[in-house]
């Protein structure tokens, strides 16, 4: 079981628990024109879990997707930090109380010390909210931002 409340930023995952991470991705994605992408690092620094989200965010040019349907979930796992930052084709779309149910959720498995399963599962409802959203489109959909794990400092 993934404890990181141990580890540097260079060990946070595994490679099990990337590749992990990555099929969610993934799979939450195949049927969405929507982009998902998972930002873990060991310390938040002096600034609040949703600004820092929304940094990585832009500096990784989230907003730049067509539809403007990416989502960053974000965990700095020292501090115990979480949140959820949307991009505002789809955060319009849920409302704040779909962000803040999917942050409950994640919360719910951390406790518990099932941080894979935590980050998956809310992956998946993000994917399932794209899709009703903004579905997938064979002739024009491309994977427009990378499923690859993005692991701060």
């Amino acid at each position: 079981m993934w404890n990181p409340f141990k580890r540097s930023a260079d060990t946070l995952l595994t490679a099990s628990d990337k590749q992990k991470l990555v099929e969610a991705i993934q799979l939450a994605e195949k049927n969405t024109s929507g982009e998902i992408r998972v930002f873990v690092e060991s310390k938040l620094g002096k600034v609040d879990a949703l600004t820092r989200a929304k940094e990585i965010f832009f500096k990784n040019k989230m907003n730049e997707t067509k539809q403007r349907n990416g989502v960053l979930v974000y965990v700095a796992v020292n501090d115990k930090k979480i949140a959820i930052y949307a991009d505002q084709g789809i955060y319009e779309k849920m409302g704040i109380e779909f962000w803040y149910t999917q942050v409950q959720e994640m919360t719910t498995h951390f406790k518990t010390m099932n941080y894979i399963l935590g980050i998956s599962t809310v992956v998946n409802e993000i994917g399932i909210a794209l899709q009703n959203h903004f579905p997938f489109d064979g002739a024009t959909d491309t994977n427009e931002l990378s499923d690859e794990i993005m692991i701060g400092k």
